[in-house]
Order: C-alpha cells, then sequence, then structure tokens
C-alpha cells in the first residue's frame, strides 16, 4: 500500500502538487447527492458507521475506565471524536466527492490509553495539541511526501502493531475469567466473518456476547442519561516530557493512518487530496483537543468499505456513502451519553474481547506494511520488540523509543535499504 502512495502521489504532479488541491466543490456535491443515494451508498456508509461506532467505541470506554477518567469526561472524549470525525467526512465528501471518511484513530487510540496510565488527562491534551500542530504543519508545508520518503514505514507499522498487540491477547486473559462469554463473542464473530461478509465480524461478536451476558445475568448496573452530549473542556498543560514522548508518536501514528486511507482511495482509482487531507485532519484535532478528544485521521477500514464495490458500481457516486456515515457519526457523537452508559453496563471481558477482535485487521494491516516489504526487517523487529515491552524511560513512552530504536538499528544494520529506496 505505502507503495503505491509513493509511486502515485508522493512523486505526483500538477493539480496533486498544490498545497491545497481542488475539488468539484460543494455545490457540484450536494447537487449530485440525491441521484447518488441508493440502496448500495446508503448501505455501505450504515455498515461502515456501524464498525465505527461498536468494536472502536469499547475501545475509547474501555481505556477511559482503566484510567479512571470520570462518566463526564468519557462522555466528552467519546462524543468529540465521533462529532469531529463526522464532520470530517461531510467536508472532505462533498466537496472532493471522494469517499473520504473521517474518524478518530483507533491505533491513535490504543497509544493515548497506554499512555493514560502514566500522564494525567491535561497532559494527554498537551499532547493532543501538539500532535495536531505537527500534522497541520506538516500539511501547511506541503512536506507529507518527503516525510514519508524519509520515514521508513514498515518500521512505523511495527510500532503500531506492537502498541495494539497487548489489546489482541486481552481476549486470552477474558477467557480465562469467563470462557463462555468470550466463546461466544469468538463464535459470533467467526460465523459472521465466515458467511456475511459484507457485515463486520466484530458486530457478531458483539451481538452474540450480549446474548450470551444475558442468558447468564452478567451485565453490570449502569445509568443511562437520554439527554444530547455536548463535549466539555478538560484543560490543557504542557508537559514537555509528555508532548515528547506521547505527543509526536501520536502525530506520526495519524499521519500513518492518513496514508494508509490514502493509500486505499488510490487502490479504487481515486486521487485523494494529499495535502487537504493532512490539513484538515491536524486543524479539526487542533480545535477539539481541549475538549478531550485525541486527534482525528482519515479511516482506513471505514474509507475502504465506502470506497469499495460494496457502495455501488458507479465509481463516482460512492462519495455519497461516506456523507451517510458522517451523519450517522455525528447522531452517535450528539447521543454519546447513552452510548457510553449502554457500553458501561456490558461485562468488562465482553468488552476487552470485541476490542480486541476490532484489532485483528489493524494488526494484519501493521504487521504486513512492517515485515512484507522485505526492507528495514531488523529495524520493524527492534521496534515492534520494543513498543510490546511498554517501556517507559525517562517519562517518555514507549512508541517513541520504538521509532527511535527502529530508525537507529536499520541506519547501522540496514542502511543499504535507505541507499535503495533513495534511488527508487
Amino acid at each position: 500500500m505505502s507503495q503505491s502512495i509513493e509511486d502515485h502521489e508522493i512523486g505526483g504532479s500538477g493539480e496533486s502538487d498544490r498545497l491545497i488541491e481542488p475539488g468539484p466543490g460543494y455545490r457540484a456535491g450536494l447537487r449530485a447527492l440525491p441521484r447518488s443515494l441508493d440502496f448500495s451508498t446508503i448501505g455501505a456508509g450504515v455498515v461502515a458507521a456501524v464498525f465505527g461506532c461498536t468494536g472502536p467505541a469499547l475501545i475509547v470506554v474501555n481505556g477511559a475506565n482503566d484510567a479512571g477518567l470520570t462518566t463526564a469526561q468519557t462522555v466528552s472524549w467519546v462524543s468529540t471524536v465521533y462529532l469531529v470525525g463526522g464532520f470530517i467526512s461531510l467536508i472532505m465528501a462533498l466537496y472532493y466527492k471522494q469517499p473520504i471518511v473521517g474518524a478518530w484513530s483507533i491505533p491513535a487510540a490504543a497509544l493515548v490509553v497506554s499512555s493514560l496510565a502514566d500522564h494525567s488527562l491535561p497532559e494527554m491534551v498537551g499532547a493532543y495539541f501538539t500532535a495536531s500542530v505537527l500534522v497541520l504543519l506538516l500539511g501547511l508545508s506541503g512536506f507529507v511526501r518527503t516525510l514519508v520518503r524519509w520515514l521508513p514505514m514498515p518500521i512505523l507499522m511495527a510500532m503500531i502493531g506492537g502498541v495494539l498487540f497487548k489489546y489482541a491477547l486481552n481476549i486470552i486473559g477474558a477467557a480465562e475469567t469467563r470462557p463462555l462469554l468470550v466463546g461466544a463473542a469468538v463464535v459470533g464473530f467467526l460465523l459472521l466473518s465466515r458467511f456475511v461478509k459484507a457485515v463486520p465480524g466484530v458486530i457478531g461478536a458483539l451481538v452474540f456476547g450480549i446474548v450470551a451476558a444475558v442468558l447468564t445475568d452478567s451485565f453490570a448496573s449502569a445509568q443511562v442519561g437520554a439527554e444530547l452530549a455536548l463535549p466539555t473542556w478538560v484543560g490543557v498543560e504542557f508537559d514537555p516530557l509528555t508532548m515528547l514522548g506521547v505527543g509526536i508518536p501520536l502525530a506520526l501514528v495519524i499521519q500513518a493512518e492518513n496514508i494508509q486511507s490514502m493509500g486505499v482511495l488510490i487502490a479504487e482509482k481515486y486521487s485523494p487530496p494529499v495535502n487537504n487531507i493532512t490539513v484538515v485532519s491536524g486543524a479539526a484535532s487542533l480545535l477539539v483537543s481541549g475538549f478531550g478528544g485525541h486527534n482525528a485521521s482519515i479511516a482506513g477500514p471505514m474509507t475502504a468499505i465506502c470506497g469499495s464495490d460494496q457502495a455501488g458500481s458507479d465509481h463516482d457516486r460512492r462519495y455519497a456513502a461516506a456523507v451517510v456515515n458522517g451523519i450517522i457519526f455525528v447522531t452517535f457523537g450528539l447521543f454519546a451519553s447513552i452510548a457510553v452508559g449502554l457500553v458501561s453496563a456490558l461485562p468488562s471481558e465482553l468488552i476487552s474481547t470485541v476490542a480486541g477482535l476490532a484489532m485483528f485487521g489493524v494488526l494484519i494491516i501493521a504487521f504486513r506494511g512492517a515485515f512484507s516489504q522485505g526492507r528495514y526487517k531488523l529495524g520493524a523487529l527492534v521496534a515492534l520488540v520494543v513498543a510490546m515491552g511498554d517501556v517507559t524511560i525517562f517519562g517518555i513512552s514507549s512508541p517513541f523509543w520504538a521509532l527511535l530504536a527502529g530508525v537507529g538499528v536499520s541506519l547501522i544494520l540496514e542502511f543499504g535499504d535507505f541507499k535503495t529506496r533513495s534511488h527508487n
């Protein structure tokens, strides 16, 4: 995937080289929207939104609970990330008439959750702010292509895989505690993945898991509010170690997610606005960082759903699926208090299992990106091991050290891979 981006976008010319790429415009997008909304585009948009509003939401809620955040802070976090993701979808899809789906990044959420144990929420907001500024400046400078060429993507993807892997391992711990509940969720995941490929397997895991929880009386008591959930101001604290140890890796993870999504669009024969995707991602995240929502990106899996054949054979109409997805995301964000209340009533083992299963697709992408290219193999392996080790040195968390160690090892032992790439 990254090779496609380098070949088709990073070294491109013409309109793709302009700082803010032009598009058909909102008037054209709105005018064509009614005839673009059909069973295929609406169905793909709903499927993508259901995927984004289930397993990924559980990751945030589970992480917030583990970090001891209050219900108000958790609701604000969930509300903010879905509102900003939905608005990015509406803004980008309608302007460019492409199935560009905005969302919060699952790998970034995992990085944030793992860092909350060592940093306060205001300090983490400072890291969000740092990452947003870095991504925004990256887009405004037009430096995206240069960054992609300089930073070995296998090492970055290995770091992501290392950070995420423990969430998949949580399934084993949950199975030891409640084997029937976890077993039902896994069976639902397998059945849906095997026989109903149009619907993400994580939906089957959630449905089967809930049924098993009902049958075994495993639900906890929780208060569910029906009021609108508006983001609340969390505050910000600029701690240098948090800004360095979390903010910089977070910016790199967000840009990696954007790059992955660009590759998805290129594979579907679109010409994504590389710089503007980066600018919008950074600017939107900067505006909402103080409300506790971590950084936004363009979502690879959901963009893939909305841009694929599931959204219809008419290539020019698939952007409507992203619009549908955006509307559902905004609605979900407005009623986040209900979502958080319902999720809080689920058994923790079910949440861990569904969240872990939701990571599988991202892990496959990460490991494939890390080790399938045949370059930077040692650097990627070192980055993976350091990230999995979850080490914190001088108050700086493992993602930063994973990138530093991986690139350092490759510079010493795999320098030929850098030279080979520079001549491609």
